[in-house]
């Protein structure tokens, strides 16, 4: 399928795991697609398998919670791509601990990294379609239909054990996106949540004895679930399995499609029917 063929696609987080997936899903049905990554030889990868494919990329390397990042990455897909139709605000980690062990700089690197980055990039993104549907409005168009998808998690629906500031971050991506749908309705834009529940990813990756770990800012964060809770999860699931990275890009996609051009200030549960 090609019906977002000549459509750009900004996805925030897109250098691996869901992010990649979600990128690659948008370019195979033929959107031109900004990817981001901390490291610009993993943003650069997944250019090429994007360009594989028969569309356009452009690799923007760098922290979504950098003070300037909204911006520029905005700024780099107009001079990419000239504009933009789509963003996925996907990018984020997980740093658990129980609440009387939550640190400030813990609490203020999940809101900057899932609640600040978004609202940023949005801001810069804002002005740009405000300024573009002002114009086509003076000329008698119609303005370009945007679509703005918004990554939350059960989590901030439900919350979890563990997970203060990344649940308090993920609620707050669905205030934002409740907000923006009203806000930007005049100007043809749709704006979306999808809340993932256990997604396969290496966040959520199997372990027997520890927790894996990966590395944020030379700072390491343990992150897996044990085989224990891996089985309570999926015994909770309707379905009875945790879900894939394609099947989470899935969703997003739903949001992006023309088919959902009439749909906006939703939060759509990806979780196999998780209801924690």
């Amino acid at each position: 399928m090609t019906n977002l063929k000549g459509k750009t696609a900004i996805v925030t987080g897109s250098g691996q795991g869901i992010g990649r997936e979600i990128a690659l899903r948008l370019a195979t049905a033929g959107a031109n697609i900004v990817v981001n990554d901390l490291d610009e030889a993993t943003a650069s990868a997944v250019s090429g398998e994007i360009a594989a494919l028969g569309t356009s990329a452009h690799a923007v390397a760098g922290d979504v919670a950098a003070d300037d990042f909204g911006e520029r990455i905005i700024n780099e897909a107009i001079d990419a791509f000239g504009d933009f139709d789509i963003i996925v605000n996907n990018a984020g980690y997980i740093w658990n601990s129980a609440a009387v062990n939550h640190t400030d700089d813990q609490w203020y690197a999940m809101i900057d990294v899932h609640l600040t980055a978004p609202f940023r990039v949005l801001r810069a993104a804002g002005r740009h379609i405000r300024t573009a549907a002002k114009a086509a409005e003076a000329q008698g168009n119609t303005p370009v239909n945007r679509k703005v998808v918004n990554i939350s998690s059960v989590s901030g629906l439900f919350g979890a054990e563990t997970q203060l500031s990344y649940s308090a971050a993920k609620s707050g991506l669905v205030g934002v996106t409740k907000t923006l749908a009203k806000e930007w309705g005049r100007y043809n834009a749709n704006v979306n949540c999808v809340a993932f529940g256990h997604i396969q990813t290496r966040l959520t990756a199997p372990y027997e004895e520890k927790p894996g770990e990966i590395e944020v800012h030379g700072r390491p964060h343990k992150v897996g679930l044990s085989e224990q809770q891996l089985a309570q999860v999926d015994a909770l699931t309707p379905l009875r399995r945790r879900g894939t990275p394609k099947e989470a890009a899935g969703a997003v996609y739903l949001f992006c499609i023309p088919e959902s051009d009439f749909v906006s200030g939703q939060v759509l549960v990806c979780g196999g029917g998780l209801a924690m």
